[in-house]
């Protein structure tokens, strides 16, 4: 299921070098992605699961994947559908065709926000600096997303293996996520 998302989905960007690298934590920017915010009714997810590629979660705080793209459930009629920029125009059509007059709405979302790959054994330690949940993995398993703030800003964090993370932010408010976990990671390298 998310195990594949880091693989398959959420990739560092080629471009850029590494926020933070130490021996038990590194923060990746990822790749930019076509994000597509969906809003829709449970009878219609089994077509738009088709059209999109991956079923679409039903179950609250899960993640679906596969060939590529991820479904995140955000809430009982919310969903942000990932994949390859490339993909997005595509994507959108084949659902809009696939749903015809059904209400939903479908919104490129993929300018809004940027992610953050954070992997490695303080991970957890180094979210949770700023993440008011617990991130432990019987807590948080492999696959749960949530929606939640880090200090100030919201966020959604994902995560996609045993020691690896994705933080999503809106690009407005990036940078202070990214200051903010440089500097408690100062506490890392002493």
């Amino acid at each position: 299921m998310a195990d594949d998302l880091i693989g398959s989905v959420y990739t560092p960007d080629a471009g850029e070098t590494p926020l933070l690298s130490l021996a038990d934590v590194s923060i990746l920017k990822a790749a930019p992605l076509a994000r597509i915010s969906l809003r829709a009714r449970e009878a219609s997810l089994a077509e738009i699961g088709t059209a999109f590629g991956t079923s679409i979660p039903t179950r609250p705080l899960t993640a679906e994947t596969a060939q590529g793209r991820a479904a995140l459930w955000l809430g009982p009629d919310e969903w942000l559908l990932l994949a390859s920029e490339a993909d997005l125009e595509p994507i959108q059509t084949s659902i809009a065709d696939k749903l015809g007059a059904q209400p939903h709405a479908l919104v490129d979302v993929s300018d809004r926000q940027d992610a953050l790959i954070v992997t490695g054994s303080k991970a957890e330690w180094l979210l949770n600096s700023g993440i008011p949940i617990d991130l432990d993995i019987t807590a948080f398993p492999v696959g749960m997303v949530t929606r939640t703030l880090f200090h100030k800003a919201p966020v959604m964090v994902l995560r996609t293996g045993s020691e690896t993370y994705v933080v999503e932010a809106w690009g407005s408010f990036m940078d202070y996520v990214t200051g903010l976990l440089l500097e408690a990671s100062e506490e890392l390298a002493v």
